[in-house]
């Protein structure tokens, strides 16, 4: 459905730590960097068929999170989820809502964590049992 996502950030260089260490876990290589025409750096990552980009704010205004806005990622296993959020924590993330762990709701089982990245936005890493 999508063919990518884009989130603002006001540190272009602490995001690519943070995304190429949280990204790698889920198998995708390091962003391409790539300044546009009118000078925003961003970043690109691409993994099975998908495109995850960071960007200074084309309008030159502070980059600032969506109220209620969640980026999820898919993972391969519990064990995945869990790698996700601690190195998303120990690259300036901040766990948020309940620990890692099983949940169980209207889509059926699942296991997810909740992290929030270094300008604030909200990640999900989740994996659903086949």
């Amino acid at each position: 459905m999508f063919s990518h996502v884009m989130v603002g950030s006001n540190d272009i260089a602490r995001s690519k730590r943070f995304y190429d260490a949280v990204l790698a876990v889920l198998g995708a290589g390091p962003g391409v960097e790539n300044r546009n025409a009118a000078g925003q750096m961003r970043l690109f990552y691409r993994h099975g068929g998908a495109s995850f980009c960071v960007t200074e704010p084309i309008n030159g205004e502070p980059a600032t999170v969506a109220n209620g806005a969640t980026l999820g990622f898919k993972c391969d296993s519990p064990e995945q989820v869990q790698q996700f959020h601690d190195v998303a924590v120990a690259h300036g993330g901040t766990s948020v809502e309940d620990p890692p762990g099983p949940r169980h709701g209207a889509l059926g089982p699942m296991h997810l964590a909740y992290v929030r990245d270094p300008d604030g936005h909200k990640l999900c890493a989740l994996h659903r049992p086949k």
